[in-house]
Parts: C-alpha cells; sequence; structure tokens
C-alpha cells in the first residue's frame, strides 16, 4: 500500500468505554515533593505532563466532536460518547491534581496556559481535518505511554504507590480503552494516510520540543537542582527509564506504517488485568469511582468552517 491510498473502511469493533466518575481527594502532605520515586526529573516531567493533559484533553474533545454528526455507525457513535465523557473526567481530576503540584511549587499554571493559547491558535487557524489528525495521533502517543505503564513494573514503581500514581493508572487504563476512538472517527470520515502520516511527524516534533523545554525550565527553578550530584544523578536514569524503552519507540513509530491501525497492539488481556485489578469488586480505585453518565463540557463556537 502507497501512502496515498485510502485504506478500505472496515467495520468498527464493539469497545466497552465506560465513564467512570471518580474522584480523587489532595490533603495537604499526601505528596512529597519529588514524588516520582524521589527522582527530580521525572517528578518534573510527570508535572509537565499533568499540565498538559487539561487542556490537551478539551482540544481533542471539540477535534472529534466536530465530526460526530458524519458518524453513521452506531457503534462508532457509542464509542464516542464513551471517548467523550472519560476524557471530560480526566480533565477535571488532573485539574485537581495540578493544583496540588502546584502547592508543591511546580508551576503547572505556566504550562496550562502556555498548551491552552497554542491549541486555542490551533482551532483557529488549522482545519478541523488536521485537528483530527493531530488527535489521531496524540492519542497514539498517550496510549503508547499508558500501556507501558500498565505493563512495566518498573514504570509502576518510579510513580509509586501515592495519590499522583494511582491517578496515572486510572487515566492509563481508560486511554488504552479508547485510544482507537480519535483514528476511527478519523478514517470512517475520509481520512487520509498521507495526512495521518505526516500529522503524527509534525506534532512528534512538537511534543518532544515542549516535554523537553517546558521540563527544563520547570528543573531550573527548583532548589534542588543544584544540590551536588542531584541533577546528574538524575539525568543519568534517563536512558535507563522503561518510558524511553526500544519497544516504546518501536510502537510509536508503527503508526508511521500505512495501513496502520491502533488495534494492531492488541491490549485484550491488558485490559482485563486492570479493569479487575482497578476496579473490581476488590479493586484498588473502586471507593473513588461511581458510573453515573459523566457531563460532556459545553459546546464551543467552531472555528471557520473547513473539511
Amino acid at each position: 500500500m502507497t501512502i496515498s491510498e485510502q485504506p478500505a473502511s472496515q467495520p468498527v469493533p464493539h469497545r466497552a468505554l465506560r465513564v467512570r466518575r471518580v474522584r480523587f481527594a489532595h490533603p495537604a502532605g499526601a505528596l512529597r515533593r519529588h514524588y516520582a520515586d524521589g527522582d527530580l526529573i521525572m517528578s518534573h516531567t510527570v508535572a509537565v505532563l499533568s499540565a498538559t493533559f487539561p487542556p490537551g484533553e478539551d482540544f481533542f474533545v471539540r477535534s472529534v466532536r466536530h465530526y460526530r454528526d458524519r458518524i453513521t455507525d452506531p457503534e462508532l457513535a457509542a464509542q464516542v460518547r464513551g471517548f467523550i465523557g472519560q476524557e471530560v473526567v480526566h480533565s477535571r481530576e488532573h485539574d485537581h491534581l495540578n493544583k496540588a503540584l502546584r502547592d508543591l511549587g511546580y508551576r503547572t499554571d505556566w504550562t496550562h496556559r502556555f498548551i491552552e493559547h497554542a491549541l486555542a491558535v490551533a482551532d483557529r487557524t488549522l482545519p478541523p481535518r488536521v485537528r483530527l489528525a493531530f488527535t489521531a495521533g496524540l492519542e497514539h502517543y498517550t496510549a503508547t505511554i499508558a500501556e507501558q505503564l500498565l505493563t512495566s513494573k518498573r514504570a509502576q514503581a518510579m510513580l509509586g504507590d501515592n495519590q499522583a500514581g494511582r491517578i496515572l493508572l486510572w487515566h492509563a487504563l481508560e486511554e488504552s480503552e479508547h485510544k482507537a476512538v480519535a483514528f476511527d472517527v478519523y478514517r470512517a470520515t475520509g481520512g487520509g494516510e498521507r495526512l495521518r502520516i505526516w500529522s503524527m511527524r509534525v506534532i512528534s516534533t512538537l511534543l518532544l520540543l515542549h516535554v523537553v523545554l517546558a521540563t527544563t525550565l520547570s528543573v531550573l527553578g527548583d532548589r534542588a537542582t543544584y544540590t551536588p550530584f542531584r541533577l546528574p544523578r538524575s539525568l543519568a536514569r534517563i536512558p535507563r527509564s522503561p518510558f524511553v524503552a526500544r519497544d516504546v519507540i518501536r510502537r510509536l513509530r508503527a503508526y508511521n506504517r500505512p495501513g496502520f491501525h491502533p488495534d494492531d497492539f492488541d491490549n485484550t488481556a491488558l485490559l482485563e488485568r486492570w479493569r479487575t485489578e482497578l476496579f473490581g469488586p476488590e479493586g484498588t480505585l473502586v471507593a473513588h469511582a461511581n458510573y453515573r453518565d459523566a457531563p460532556e463540557p459545553p459546546d464551543t463556537p467552531e472555528p471557520p468552517p473547513g473539511d
């Protein structure tokens, strides 16, 4: 298959996207300053990502919802509702976590405002089709990192048994559950391979720049950075991080393959295990959740019409 070819339309398989209206408390003192296994850089990186999530997920919702009226497959329409509901709750709970991180000295408010502004510019200047392609690609990033967290004991140990770690495990489960929704909306509404692959290359560059620069600025504002040997020890851990493992890079690059689909990486057993572990009868997070439908965010004015 060449990049210019349009993949044949495939029926969308059933996926259970349950909207868990979780709520996490953040009492003072619940998190230590460097909550990610005491690691300087990892703690700041997670704070940067957490601050990025609320405006990012609002952008995802807007991008997918723009095409909702064009979806004729009832299964995909139901998945879009679940996707929107899950993303709304993610945004809210990361807002709460970000306030707790700000109380510890992380400037999550700066990152939030920067991403919010950048995505508002994207809304005004990019065609809806490009915004949806960006969303599908970014969802592949979040799902790949999420499934690495759910798979790797080392990754789980890095985040620790604290409120931030528990929120990220729940978030990871639901990112893996809905990893194909934006992709399937893109494909079902006529999105082509060339734009999909080009968009992934663009967002890969932008995302890497954002995370590196924002984390660097955040680390430089931390007094612990200037403690002898603290920063070099943290830098030395980066190449051994499970989040930059060879398999993670391979899975991210797979998106650029013509004919790729997120379901090429089967997550059935992983989801079954973590649904039970987190929200089963003895689940570690069942006390934080109920299953009423989460509200959708209010409609916002659409940018000038495009594709």
